[in-house]
């Protein structure tokens, strides 16, 4: 997959600050979304087919050598796990999802950064570990991001700050994204 920087930056911007604006401006109604989103089968289930299908199309356009032969049957492997894990490990599928998601969208920025002509990439490359580092830990510990999440939502305040600054590092992005990032 083909991507410049500013694009990527941009998706990401709107992406981040699209999802808490809300929790800036109704912080209970978010907060009360927030609390239902690691036991939500429909998004568990879109977020794992999302990551499924990703996953699949980067293992399909590597050239592995080593393993030409064996491709297609790992292809129809990954499928069917990814598949068989919404039928079959429903707990915490939500954030096994996103789990993916995380770590797939990481290794587009760092791939996409990599040859960034300037040193404001570096903001896109530590978000990109930061996702690596969560989606390695909510993997192995999904529940973690359950009481994550009953953090952030003991208080609408607490709701409201915490959007806020994603809110303000989804604007610095997508800013990056129309600017710095514009001829990379």
């Amino acid at each position: 997959m083909q991507i410049s920087l500013s694009s990527l930056a941009i998706f990401i911007g709107l992406a981040v600050s699209f999802i808490h604006v809300f929790g800036v401006v109704n912080p209970a109604g978010f907060g009360e979304w927030l609390k239902k989103f690691p036991r939500s089968m429909p998004l568990g289930v879109v977020l794992m087919l999302i990551g499924t299908a990703w996953f699949v199309a980067n293992l399909n356009s590597e050239s592995i050598a080593d393993f030409a032969s064996f491709k297609p049957w790992l292809l129809g492997l990954f499928a069917a796990v990814g598949v068989g894990t919404c039928l079959f490990v429903r707990d915490f599928l939500a954030v096994r999802g996103l789990a993916v998601v995380m770590l797939l969208l990481a290794k587009l920025t760092v791939d996409t950064a990599r040859w960034a002509d300037t040193d404001w990439r570096l903001v896109l490359v530590t978000w990109a570990y930061v996702l690596v580092a969560g989606g390695i830990w909510f993997t192995i510990y999904p529940w973690h991001l359950r009481d994550l999440i009953g953090w952030i939502t003991a208080s609408q305040s607490r709701v409201r700050a915490v959007s806020f600054i994603k809110l303000a590092f989804g604007i610095v992005v997508m800013v990056l994204g129309f600017t710095v990032f514009k001829g990379a």
